[in-house]
C-alpha cells in the first residue's frame, strides 16, 4: 500500500492536512466518527483541545484493531462547534497529531455544525484509511 499526497506549489501551502492523497492498496478501512468518549461511554473534557486528543485517539484505536496505522489514513473529517476556536487553537492540535499520528497528513476537511449527538461533544472525527495486508481475525 502507498499514499502519495499532494500539495501543487500553485496553491497555497496546506496545514495540518493534504490537499489532494492517492492511495493504491487492497483493502479500504471506513471510520466511523469518534468524538471524546472514555471507556463508560462520557465525553472526556471540556476544551476542544483535550476532546480532540481522545477523539482522536479513538480514531486511531479502531484504525489500528482494523490492522492499521495513522500513516494509513487517507481522508479525516473533522467536525466542530467551534470552528473559531479550531482555529485558534491549530498550533496545538497540530502538537497532539504529530505526537499521536506522526508527521503524515491526510486530505483533511473541517466542517462547523451546530452540534454533535451527545451534547458535550465539541468535535468528531472520521476518515477512511487504505490498507494492504487481509483482515485481521
Amino acid at each position: 500500500m502507498s499514499l502519495y499526497r499532494h500539495n501543487p506549489a500553485e496553491l497555497a501551502p496546506p496545514t495540518g492536512s493534504s490537499h489532494a492523497v492517492t492511495a493504491t492498496g487492497t483493502r479500504l478501512v471506513f471510520l466511523a466518527g469518534q468524538a471524546a468518549h472514555g471507556p463508560d461511554g462520557k465525553i472526556v473534557g471540556d476544551s476542544l483541545t483535550e476532546q480532540f486528543a481522545t477523539a482522536l485517539g479513538n480514531l486511531l484505536t479502531v484504525l489500528r484493531h482494523a490492522g492499521g496505522t495513522p500513516a494509513d489514513l487517507a481522508r479525516l473529517t473533522v467536525y466542530t462547534t467551534d470552528v473559531d476556536t479550531y482555529q485558534d487553537e491549530a498550533d496545538e492540535l497540530g502538537e497532539i497529531w504529530a505526537r499521536l499520528a506522526g508527521r503524515d497528513h491526510p486530505a483533511t476537511a473541517v466542517i462547523g455544525v451546530v452540534r454533535l449527538r451527545d451534547d458535550r461533544a465539541r468535535i468528531e472525527l472520521d476518515g477512511i484509511a487504505v490498507l494492504d495486508e487481509p483482515t485481521p481475525a
